[in-house]
């Protein structure tokens, strides 16, 4: 989660900051605020109703955060919908679906890109958008500080947050198109900080396999060099966060479908490559749901899909960027 090397547009920052009274001290704050919401994200136990709409379509989830020591455990459990139960105690994950009396358990390599719970927003996100405080709001009942991350480039969508005040935990997220509308929003109606641990719940969920079929698909860490690929053309601001490959069923055959994601701070890409099958790849296409885009694309032999809640030009510039090599 890493940008790569200064930009331009960063040395004329740095100088401007220098001579702009106060421009220093914002960066520092609005960085501040940054900070304080990633620590909140993983050391803050919680337990609350997360509320997510996008496209007139609404959910609801309940959510369990613990942390205790070095390890953290989370729960989410669907409210309306298709049943769903997930379960995390640090990397290991089951996700539990009670009508298929199925349950999927793996380790998530780059939990960078997978939560059940609110985002944590790496302070180097500061380097792809202006933030600037919007003043203050209640939100499930809190006070909270309002920050705008507006993109300096259309390849990400600019996002209102709210961080709690006391503990800057974040209680919503806007996202909001170039022409100002909102695409989607996550938001708690009702929140509780500051609970008592109860790690022993998550726990003893993940270990009930009776009536379950267990799926423990193959996976194991790698590199895009490795496994033949180059990002022959980097996308501007987004850094390796991390890639695996990957299997769906357990079994003595290798993974076969690779999986890297990449990371500004804020948003996450994940671009998946596997062999061309025609009989499943049927044709190139793009798709959009809220904040989260889609693209598909042939390259030779394989077949790439491009996941992320970008806009669809950054999806693109992947897909277009990313090179077999032999």
């Amino acid at each position: 989660m890493r940008l790569p090397g200064a930009h331009p547009w960063l040395l004329w920052a740095a100088v401007a900051a220098a001579f702009v009274p106060g421009a220093a001290a914002a960066d520092n704050d609005a960085r501040g605020w940054l900070a304080r919401m990633k620590a909140a994200a993983t050391g803050t136990n919680y337990e609350g109703t997360l509320v997510f709409s996008a496209g007139g379509v609404m959910s609801s989830s309940r959510v369990w955060h613990y942390r205790v020591g070095e390890s953290s455990f989370e729960r989410l459990e669907a409210q309306d919908g298709r049943q769903r139960r997930i379960y995390r105690h640090n990397d290991e994950v089951r996700t539990v679906w009670p009508q298929s009396g199925t349950a999927v358990v793996e380790r998530r390599e780059t939990l960078a890109a997978w939560s059940t719970t609110p985002q944590a927003v790496d302070p180097s996100a500061a380097d792809s958008y202006d933030i600037r405080q919007e003043g203050a709001a209640r939100v499930a009942g809190r006070e909270a500080a309002v920050l705008v991350l507006t993109p300096r480039d259309p390849l990400r969508f600019t996002q209102r947050l709210w961080a709690d005040r006391v503990t800057g935990l974040m209680l919503r997220a806007d996202v909001i198109a170039s022409d100002g509308s909102l695409v989607e929003s996550s938001a708690f109606s009702a929140i509780e900080l500051g609970v008592k641990a109860q790690p022993e719940t998550v726990l003893q969920a993940m270990r009930q396999d009776a009536g379950l079929r267990i799926v423990r698909p193959q996976q194991r860490r790698t590199t895009l060099e490795r496994e033949g690929w180059v990002l022959a053309r980097p996308v501007p601001g987004f850094g390796l966060a991390g890639c695996v490959l990957r299997g769906l069923e357990a079994g003595p055959t290798e993974p076969t479908m690779l999986q890297a994601v990449f990371s500004d701070g804020l948003t996450h890409v994940s671009v998946f490559m596997e062999t061309f099958d025609a009989q499943r790849h049927h044709s190139e296409m793009q798709a959009k749901l809220g904040a989260t885009s889609t693209a598909m694309r042939r390259i030779g032999e394989y077949w790439l899909t491009v996941v992320g809640d970008v806009p669809p030009a950054a999806l693109q510039r992947f897909a277009e960027a990313l090179e077999r090599r032999r």
